[in-house]
């Protein structure tokens, strides 16, 4: 035991001496957190809009001051040129624009019904059905006062029993993406600590050649890989933590769970991206090999994991193939303990799961580590 702490004594110093990862440790986090939260989001803010008012009457001006009103929506130009409306949105100036032919009002009022025209810059197909989404809303609202004004409030009210439909969003009642995506920052930040250092801390021993050194001493492996693996580990649990509170601080994220049950499973995690980190650097030769090694699988891993959308939204055989993706289990479980305070009898399955990958991870590792001693 005495041997293991003077090693994680040793590992600690050359951590905290090397230049290259004490930037990684605390430069990283705070700005993924105060940076990406605010990239990261899938919230509509400024819709760009331009309109096309060819009928000019009370109704169609009536119907654009709902648009104007809205604060999702910014009008950047009024135009009678169909050409000209195609021309902004070309130019990326636009993302919607709104087309109300001639005799819009004169249709509605002696047909019962008429056309207006929305046209959205779908290249981004998520934002696209959230524009959709806003201007309908507002279409539908405007149409049911419309109806209301036209057949008169008291023949409604007197004739239908009016149903009055409430909604409560559970978990996240505002809605609010910074709540969704605090827990998926930090899934991300932790395995960067993880896996990343320990693969740059090992391989960096044999860019400097001490690794041989270490090899003929009579250290026992296990002991070295404890030695090497346990700094890493707390300095992952410790920005696990340093996360926490910079979301509670900033954005003020709601912490419905058990904090003991969220560090319990990230331990166990983070047992598995160690481990990964050190199975790459053993196969590895220098810190550029590793560095696009690690990349690359912590890209797939994080895309797959569903950090931006349900990962149960993905094709059925690449929700199969994402079952051996440990990101994604850590990104659906803390999200669950966090926003709905799941206790362990809920991630139990996924806490055994992540042992097994660990397990199996770790051993991997260690195996392919004897090989090349």
């Amino acid at each position: 035991m005495k041997t293991i702490l003077l090693l994680i004594h040793k590992e600690f110093l050359q951590i905290f001496r090397n230049r290259t990862m004490l930037p990684v440790i605390f430069v990283v986090p705070i700005v993924q957190l105060l940076i990406l939260v605010h990239a990261a989001t899938m919230d509509m803010k400024k819709i760009d809009c331009v309109i096309i008012d060819k009928d000019k009457s009370s109704l169609s001006r009536q119907l654009l001051h709902k648009f104007v009103s809205s604060p999702f929506f910014h009008i950047v130009r009024t135009t009678n040129s169909v050409n000209e409306a195609d021309e902004i949105m070309l130019k990326n100036k636009a993302d919607l624009i709104i087309h109300i032919p001639d005799n819009f009002e004169e249709k509605l009022f002696i047909l019962n019904e008429t056309d207006m025209q929305l046209q959205i810059d779908a290249i981004n197909g998520l934002s696209a059905g959230l524009i959709s989404a806003y201007a309908n809303s507002i279409i539908a609202n405007f149409n049911s006062e419309l109806l209301k004004r036209r057949s008169g409030y008291k023949t409604t009210v007197s004739s239908f029993k009016i149903i009055n439909i409430e909604f409560a969003y559970w978990y996240n009642p505002s809605l609010v993406f910074k709540n969704y995506m605090v827990p998926g920052i930090l899934v991300i930040l932790v395995t960067l600590m993880g896996m990343f250092l320990s693969a740059l801390n090992l391989v960096r021993e044999k860019e400097i050649g001490t690794i041989e050194q270490i090899n003929v001493t009579p250290i026992k492996k296990y002991q070295f890989i404890i030695s090497k693996l346990a700094p890493i580990w707390t300095i992952a649990l410790f920005e696990l933590a340093f996360g926490l509170i910079l979301g509670k601080l900033f954005y003020n994220i709601p912490f419905e769970g058990n904090i003991f049950v969220l560090f319990s499973f990230a331990a166990v995690y983070l047992i598995t991206a160690l481990g990964f980190g050190l199975f790459l650097s053993a196969i590895s030769n220098t810190q550029q090999q590793v560095i696009f090694m690690a990349f690359f699988f912590m890209i797939t891993f994080i895309l797959m994991s569903g950090i931006f959308t349900p990962a149960e939204s993905m094709p059925q055989w690449a929700q199969e193939v994402n079952r051996f993706n440990p990101v994604a289990y850590f990104m659906r479980v803390i999200r669950m303990i966090i926003l709905k305070g799941s206790g362990f009898q809920y991630i139990r399955h996924d806490f055994f799961i992540m042992i097994a990958f660990g397990i199996c991870s770790l051993g991997l590792a260690i195996w392919r580590y004897r090989k090349v001693a």
